[in-house]
């Protein structure tokens, strides 16, 4: 009886310690799930945020027809690698092809860090497109998305040929690619090219660079001159002023006379790029013989500004495309679209040579 009186008591701290230990280990195993749920959470919360910048993920409402949305690999000549972009494809785009219908195209570029889908995630591109075609606010159009990422000079090509890679050419064997694969309107009436920040300053030395393959040019937040920094470091002065909108517009005058060329331009009333700035650039532009319209809109350098005048964008590149681009030269400018401008400041058509 002294044995098993001895055992007893031993058996009990035994499951006492045994369970102790198991308390323990539920208890750093809880804790360690957890840490990784947080840490799971943070990551989603990032992630959610890089796409859509703070703003609900774009849904296109039930009930009104979507287009289709998808990537594209191609092998691109001027990069000597396979590259992609983005495309989308208004509703009822396979139906209307195959009738012979065929589409005028936006080309929009991005700014580094960004990404080419940040039109469709934080910019909500699709959505806008998708809600303004059923209401008839603009007419069907395909967008087309490059991506313009380098792995080299932070990603900041400037979408030029410089040392980053030959992107201003590589952006003309998207427009190639497009133009062979799909139902488009491949003519510069119905082709425009636009783009954010250092895309904006893209779409202006692209566009400027190919006139007889783009007749509207949108630059939202962009600038007009070229300095010898990231991929232009090192270059020649040559090499800037080949790249400096304003620089080289005077040499094109001739051929913009002739062709007609329509710029919007704009950017936030809280940017760090001086006002004066894009109102020299559009009377430079207007001498040139180009019609412009540009202004300044609430906001800053951000998605929130983009993101707001989406639909203004999307409604004047619909209006340019449906006449031809001297139009707006012979008849005057246009009326005004989209009711009145977000600010007082805003929707300056054609400025005038003098004064402010």
């Amino acid at each position: 009886m002294e044995q098993a009186g001895t055992i007893q008591p031993a058996i009990g701290r035994a499951r006492r310690v045994r369970r102790s230990g198991l308390m323990r280990l539920a208890a750093a195993a809880a804790a360690v799930l957890w840490f990784g749920l947080g840490l799971y959470g943070i990551a989603e919360y990032v992630h959610h945020y890089w796409l859509y910048r703070g703003f609900p993920k774009p849904v296109t409402p039930a009930g009104t027809p979507a287009g289709r949305i998808e990537t594209v690999r191609f092998w691109s000549p001027s990069l000597h690698q396979t590259r992609k972009y983005i495309v989308y494809l208004p509703p009822g785009y396979a139906a209307a092809a195959a009738r012979g219908e065929r589409f005028p195209v936006m080309y929009l570029l991005h700014a580094p860090p960004g990404r080419a889908d940040g039109f469709i995630q934080a910019g909500a591109l699709a959505v806008d497109a998708d809600v303004m075609t059923a209401r008839h606010d603009i007419r069907p159009m395909i967008f087309v998305l490059p991506n313009g990422k380098s792995g080299t000079f932070a990603n900041d090509t400037e979408w030029a040929n410089a040392r980053a890679g030959p992107y201003e050419s590589f952006v003309m064997d998207v427009v190639h690619n497009v133009d062979r694969r799909f139902a488009t309107l491949a003519d510069r009436q119905h082709r425009g090219i636009g783009g954010l920040s250092e895309g904006g300053y893209g779409a202006l030395n692209i566009g400027l660079h190919h006139l007889r393959d783009f007749s509207v040019l949108q630059s939202w937040s962009g600038y007009y001159t070229q300095t010898p920094t990231a991929s232009f470091a090192g270059l020649s002065q040559g090499a800037l002023d080949a790249n400096s909108p304003s620089f080289y517009l005077p040499a094109l005058v001739p051929e913009i006379h002739r062709l007609g060329l329509r710029v919007f331009l704009y950017q936030g009333i809280k940017d760090e790029i001086r006002t004066w700035r894009i109102r020299d650039f559009s009377r430079q532009l207007y001498r040139s013989g180009a019609y412009v319209e540009y202004g300044f809109y609430p906001g800053g350098h951000d998605w929130g500004l983009w993101r707001g005048q989406m639909p203004h964008m999307l409604r004047v590149a619909s209006a340019w495309f449906s006449t031809p681009p001297t139009h707006d030269r012979m008849h005057g400018p246009p009326q005004a679209r989209g009711g009145k401008p977000e600010h007082p400041r805003a929707g300056h058509p054609n400025p005038p040579v003098s004064g402010a």
